[in-house]
């Protein structure tokens, strides 16, 4: 039977286990320092065009300017260094990835709560709105949503939003359908909780552990979305761009030999998203009571 873990060193320790995982929150938590403090570190501001030079476009890694300052990643079309391309670029993937997630994570699990514990045809009506909704992939949804409103982070968010909360909702319901037959449920009701109290005090606590590994996965695949669709041309505008606007902006370079125009900003996404999926991946273990044995419990 598993143990209950007591606190979070242990939790740490557990999932400092895996050197690979802990390796890949390291590169993480590096990858989103560079992400915050951009503005800080970047050795240009790429979308400040006065600090932009035409004559620097195209520029190889390890270039130097006609002012002397090196691009040690080069440059693209319109001279911007890449390094802070990337740096600002990493700002706009993670932020909108993240926004997206918490927003969706909130309503698809509220959705699965209410479903759970109502059952009926309102469990009913709601499952059937999810499995529709999946049935569907999720770019074919996102495509549609952005060819109705148009460019923006906004929009792109709540595209995101849209082919995400599903996913909560599902994981929820199952979850808080084991919850709701259990005996604290049963002795809340006997006290006369009211229905929310028991639904958002009692059983949602005991729905997260699954929930946070789905939203750390979530959050790798609405990066990668995000970036699919700029790459198409139809998520961020040209004045926002993320790591998949950059890609698509060094694409049409590839054949003439300008290959660090979409190599180090699509290096860059790779890397982001593997990083969260191993974290996720070594999340989901450790939450895992099943494996708990893993660990030595």
């Amino acid at each position: 039977m598993a143990v209950a873990r007591t606190s979070y060193g242990e939790f740490a320790a557990e999932f400092a286990r895996d050197r690979i995982a802990l390796g890949a929150l390291a590169a993480l938590a590096l990858i989103l320092l560079a992400a915050v403090f951009a503005p800080v570190i970047s050795p240009q501001n790429p979308y400040d065009l006065a600090q932009l030079d035409i004559l620097d476009s195209k520029l190889a890694p390890g270039g130097k300017s006609m002012a002397g300052m090196t691009f040690w990643l080069g440059t693209d079309d319109q001279g911007r260094d890449m390094l802070s391309a990337i740096l600002y670029g990493l700002r706009i993937s993670l932020g909108v990835g993240a926004l997206s997630t918490v927003v969706a994570l909130g309503i698809g699990m509220t959705v699965g709560l209410v479903a759970a514990y109502a059952g009926g045809w309102i469990d009913a009506l709601i499952m059937r709105l999810v499995d529709l909704q999946l049935s569907f992939p999720s770019i074919l949804i996102a495509l549609v949503l952005l060819a109705v409103l148009g460019q923006g982070v906004d929009k792109i968010v709540i595209a995101l939003i849209t082919v995400q909360w599903a996913y909560y909702a599902r994981t929820v319901r199952g979850a808080a359908l084991v919850e709701k037959r259990k005996e604290y449920v049963d002795a809340a009701r006997c006290l006369a909780f009211t229905t929310p109290r028991i639904v958002f005090r009692h059983i949602m606590p005991n729905v997260l552990p699954p929930l946070i590994v789905v939203a750390t996965v979530q959050v790798a695949h609405a990066i990668a979305l995000e970036a699919t669709l700029s790459f198409l041309g139809l998520g961020m505008p040209i004045t926002s761009p993320s790591l998949g606007l950059l890609i698509s902006n060094g694409f049409a370079h590839l054949i003439s030999g300008k290959y660090w125009i979409s190599f180090y900003p699509g290096v860059a996404l790779l890397a982001t998203i593997v990083a969260i999926n191993l974290v996720g991946d070594q999340l989901r273990d450790v939450l895992n009571p099943r494996l708990a044995s893993h660990y030595g419990a």
